[in-house]
Order: structure tokens, then C-alpha cells, then sequence
């Protein structure tokens, strides 16, 4: 039996009065607006605050399955658009879906494409049906509308599907900006009526660009749809972090306290604690994998890049509380590995810094249980300013 029939039976047998999807808030720090709970899926119940690693195409990058979850990950990522272009939604749905075809058992989360459109700017055309634009792979013209969105996600069988959503440049005229937040909303109830899968939730997209009226508008206008979760997305394209800090101390406060928050392609492990501590349950982002490739490594005194000429010699580990693949292994080993081009380097080095992101969550968590969040904040920011 295919794991959408097993999925489909099992919630067919449920009590109506049972959710698939349940937030429970745990404790709320009495030193920030910073949050502890945990979020309960079907296949699993995520631990928040949490870092999801992004896996585009059915794959954390360089990262062996079972290198995720031994970096401590609880969720992931895949992509709407990416997968739908290969190897295809219809073949992921008949090989078993997104968890089977790459060995994931915990639960997953799709981003609906809208970030694709918005970085294909050259080559799309937005309309109120859909954005139509070009593959990246083959120039073939692609039709993307909310409805198929959520076909895709469905096929893909995602435990979260996000809504599609209009993101624009930032600076922009606020016209633009008001025009794509309105559209956005409005697709957002078209993917809510697409949905056929009760063992799949919607987020909700919060746009509104850096204009913090239009955000609160947005998020009380969303959540009067009465989504499971909501997403701060069109965020860390450019604008300067305060910036960003600005519009979550805005934002967030119109959001249900009893859904998770989501703040969408963020970040930098400053970003992630000041997220934290304004009410952020959930973050992704492609920073511990993509830096991992390109030697950076995160560490509690800030970045360290192992390509430097300073390491050639240096024995000291690169970070003794990492994962034992990594804890006993010195910088100048890392940067041969680097500097002589072997895999090796990119696949422990992304490993590292997801686990990395990983421990930052576990410490966070146990900070807000105990009411410290505040002093774990200083202290991890005073760290890595030492570093840097």
C-alpha cells in the first residue's frame, strides 16, 4: 500500500474531532516575546523554535539522509517548482511521494514556488490567474497558478504546503507593493479552496513589503481565513537586517498566538535568535549547506573561513561539541581538505553547520523554558561579535 492510501485511510478513520495539525504553546519566556512549543504533524511533532534545512530537490545538499537526521533536524524543506521540473510531481506521487522517494520520515514542508517567481524576474509575467514564466533548466514556458500549486504539493505529499504568493523587490513604490500583497491574499484563499488532502496543512504568506501598516493588514486580513500556520515571507532580499527587525516587531503581534510563525529564507544565526526573540517558531535557509560548500563554518566565535592561509598549520578543532564526524578534526585538516578540492570538505563542513544550527535551536529552547532567553541572546551575540 502506497503511503498517501495508508495516510488517506488513516485519516479517514480519525475522529472529526481530532486535527491532523496541532500548535501547542508551551512556555513564553518572561525575558523577550520568545516562544516554546512544539508543532504535531502526521509524521511527527517538530520541537519549536526550529531550524528546517532546505532540501530543493529531494536533498539536503551533500548531506546523506541519515547525516540530517543525526545533525538533529526534526523538518525539512522541498520545492513546488524545482521538483515539478524534476524528475516531476506526477513520478514523485507514483514512486510513494516526497517522504518516500528520499528516506524522510519526519515531516516535510514545501515551498510553493512563489520565491522562484519572484527571483525569474527577467523571465515571468504575473497575471491575477497565475505567473507564467520560463524553466531555468530548458526555457520551456511554465503555468503556475495557486490551483497548481497545490496539485503539486499535494502530488509531492508535503505535511505543510505554503500558498503562493506574490513577492516583489524591495525598495519598491508602495502602489507595487499594496498590489502584490492584495494578490497575494487573494491566492492564498483560491490554494485554501484547492486543498484535498486532510493530511496536509497551509501556511499563509505575510507580505507588505517594509511598510508595516500593510504587514498588520495582511496578517489580521489572513488570519480571518483561519489557516493552520502563517509565514513572514518577502524578507532578507536585500534590506538591511533592522529593517528586517522592524517589520517582525510589527508583524508578529498580529499573528494568532496559537498558530506557528514561520519567517521564510532566514538566516544568519543572528538572524534566527532575533527572530526568536520577537515570537519566530520556524526558520529555513540554504546559509548552513551553501557556506558549508564554500568553507565558512559557523562556531560559537563566529565564522571561521577555512580556506585562510592562518589555518595551514593551525590544530586546534574546528569545534570539539560538533557532530563526532567533525568534533576531532583540526582547521588545518579542514582547509587541505578544501584547498585540495576533495569532497569530503563541503559534505563535513555542511554537516557541521547544520548541526550547528541545530544545537543553536536546542539551547534556545532550553534557555526559553528557563527564562534566560534575554542572557542566552547577549551571550551568544557577544560571542560571535568576539569572532568577527
Amino acid at each position: 500500500m502506497e503511503l498517501r492510501d495508508t495516510l488517506d485511510q488513516y485519516a479517514f478513520d480519525r475522529p472529526p474531532e481530532v486535527d491532523w495539525f496541532q500548535y501547542n504553546l508551551k512556555h513564553e519566556d518572561t525575558t523577550s516575546k520568545a516562544r516554546r512549543g512544539e508543532f504535531v504533524t502526521p509524521h511527527g511533532v517538530v520541537q519549536t523554535p526550529a531550524f528546517m534545512p532546505v532540501g530543493t530537490q529531494g536533498t539536503v545538499k551533500g548531506l546523506e539522509i541519515g547525516m540530517v537526521r543525526q545533525a538533529g533536524a526534526e523538518m525539512i524543506l522541498g520545492n513546488t517548482y524545482h521538483l515539478s521540473l524534476r524528475p516531476g510531481d506526477d513520478i514523485v506521487a507514483e514512486l510513494g511521494g516526497l517522504h518516500k522517494f528520499m528516506d524522510w520520515h519526519g515531516p516535510i514542508l514545501t515551498d510553493s514556488g512563489g520565491f522562484q517567481i519572484f527571483s525569474l524576474a527577467q523571465m515571468r509575467k504575473i497575471t491575477e490567474k497565475e505567473a507564467i514564466f520560463q524553466s531555468h533548466i530548458d526555457g520551456r514556458k511554465i503555468h503556475l497558478s495557486p490551483e497548481r500549486s497545490i496539485e503539486i504539493q499535494e502530488n509531492l505529499g508535503s505535511d505543510i504546503a505554503m500558498v503562493l504568493d506574490h513577492v516583489v523587490e524591495l525598495p519598491n513604490e508602495t502602489k507595487v507593493i499594496r498590489e502584490a500583497m492584495d494578490r497575494s491574499i487573494r491566492w492564498a484563499k483560491r490554494c485554501q479552496d484547492a486543498a484535498t488532502r486532510k493530511d496536509q496543512a497551509q501556511f499563509a504568506i505575510v507580505q507588505g513589503g517594509l511598510d508595516e501598516g500593510l504587514r498588520v493588514e495582511c496578517a489580521e486580513r489572513l488570519a480571518e481565513l483561519e489557516f493552520p500556520g502563517y509565514a513572514i515571507g518577502g524578507l532578507s532580499v536585500g534590506e538591511p537586517p533592522p529593517e528586517m527587525y522592524r517589520i517582525l516587531d510589527a508583524t508578529c503581534p498580529a499573528l494568532p498566538t496559537s498558530k506557528p510563525r514561520y519567517l521564510m529564507g532566514v538566516g544568519r544565526p543572528e538572524d534566527l535568535l532575533e527572530g526568536i526573540r520577537r515570537g519566530v517558531d520556524l526558520f529555513d535557509c540554504v546559509m548552513p549547506t551553501r557556506n558549508g560548500r564554500n568553507a565558512l563554518a559557523f562556531t560559537d566565535e563566529g565564522t571561521v573561513r577555512l580556506r585562510n592561509a592562518k589555518y595551514q598549520r593551525d590544530p586546534t578543532p574546528l569545534d570539539p561539541k560538533s557532530v563526532p564526524q567533525v568534533a576531532g578534526l583540526s582547521r588545518a585538516y579542514f582547509r587541505h581538505l578544501f584547498m585540495a578540492k576533495e569532497m569530503l570538505g563541503p559534505i563535513l563542513l555542511s554537516l557541521h553547520n547544520v548541526a550547528y544550527y541545530q544545537r543553536l535551536m536546542r539551547e534556545a529552547r532550553q534557555a526559553i523554558e528557563e527564562d534566560r532567553f534575554e542572557a542566552y541572546y547577549e551571550q551568544k551575540m557577544a560571542g560571535w561579535a568576539s569572532g568577527n
